[in-house]
C-alpha cells in the first residue's frame, strides 16, 4: 500500500493495479495496522482509495488458494486479518473517507461499507461478489450492509451477487454521493476540509457512540449518550466552540 501522511490528512491507496487492487491477508493487515496507528493527535481524517482504474477487486484469490490445514487455522487466519481490519476502522476514533475512484467487489465494496463517509466515481461498479466463489460476505460484510441498505436489500446484494453502478450506491446509501470521475477529488478534499475544522476527538466520541449504541434499546443507548455527552461539556472544544459563539466568530479548535 501508499501510506502517506500530510497536512494531518493520512492517506492510503491500495497500490496493486495491474491486479484491480485484489487484496492478500499481508494487504489488509497493514490497512488493519496504518488505521490502528491513526490519532487524534496528528490526524484530521483517513483518505482510503485505489491506484489505477480500480478501488479493490476484493480478495485475492491466488492468495486464497493456500488455504490453512486445519479449521482452526483458517479461523484464525481470517480473524487475523479481515476481521482485525473491521475492528480497527469501526473502533478508529479518526474520520475514515472512502475515495472509490473505481470498481469495489467483494471485500473491496466492504471496506466502502465500513468508512465513515464514501465517495464513488460515477463509472465504479459495485458488488457483494461472494457468493460468486462459494463464500458469505466477510469483512464485516454481515455487519455493515444491512445496517446502510436496509436487510432486504442486502440480502439480495448478498444472494445475488448482482453488479450495480454508483448512482445505484448512492441510492442504497452504501455511498455518500456519486460524481463525475474528474470532480472525486475535489468533492473528497472538500469533505477532508470541513472535517480539519471540526475537532477530531469530538468526531470520534460521535462516532463511538453511534457504533456502540446500534446493538443497545434505546434506553441503554440514550444513557451511554448522555455520559458521552458530558464528557464532550468538559472538553476544550466544547469551550472552544461556545466562546466562539459568544465573541461571534469563526471557532478555533486543535484539530
Amino acid at each position: 500500500m501508499n501510506i502517506d501522511t500530510e497536512d494531518g490528512v493520512l492517506r492510503v491507496a491500495f497500490d496493486r493495479p495491474d491486479a484491480l487492487n485484489a487484496i492478500t491477508e499481508e494487504t489488509v493487515v497493514e490497512l488493519a495496522e496504518t488505521i490502528e496507528n491513526a490519532s487524534v493527535d496528528r490526524h484530521d481524517a483517513i483518505v482510503i482509495t485505489g491506484e489505477g482504474d480500480a478501488f479493490s477487486a476484493g480478495g485475492d484469490l491466488e492468495s486464497l488458494a493456500d488455504s490453512p490445514d486445519t479449521t482452526r487455522e483458517a479461523y484464525e487466519s481470517v480473524t487475523d486479518s479481515f476481521g482485525r481490519v473491521v475492528e480497527a476502522m469501526l473502533e478508529c476514533p479518526v474520520p475514515i473517507v472512502a475515495k472509490v475512484n473505481g470498481d469495489a467487489i467483494g471485500a473491496g465494496l466492504a471496506i466502502v461499507a465500513l468508512a465513515d463517509i464514501a465517495y464513488a466515481a460515477e463509472d465504479a461498479t459495485f458488488s457483494c461478489a461472494f457468493v460468486r466463489i462459494g463464500l458469505i460476505p466477510d469483512t464485516g460484510g454481515t455487519f455493515m450492509l444491512p445496517r446502510i441498505v436496509g436487510l432486504r436489500a442486502a440480502k439480495k446484494l448478498a444472494f445475488t451477487g448482482e453488479f450495480f453502478d454508483a448512482e445505484r450506491a448512492a441510492d442504497l446509501e452504501l455511498v455518500n454521493e456519486a460524481v463525475p470521475a474528474d470532480e472525486l477529488d475535489d468533492q473528497v478534499e472538500e469533505t477532508v476540509g470541513k472535517l480539519r475544522t471540526h475537532p477530531t476527538e469530538i468526531i470520534g466520541t460521535m462516532k463511538q457512540a453511534m457504533h456502540e449504541n446500534m446493538a443497545r434499546p434505546w434506553s441503554e443507548a440514550l444513557d451511554y449518550e448522555n455520559l458521552l455527552q458530558v464528557q464532550a461539556l468538559t472538553s476544550d472544544a466544547h469551550e472552544e466552540g461556545v466562546t466562539a459563539f459568544l465573541e461571534n466568530r469563526e471557532p478555533e479548535f486543535e484539530t
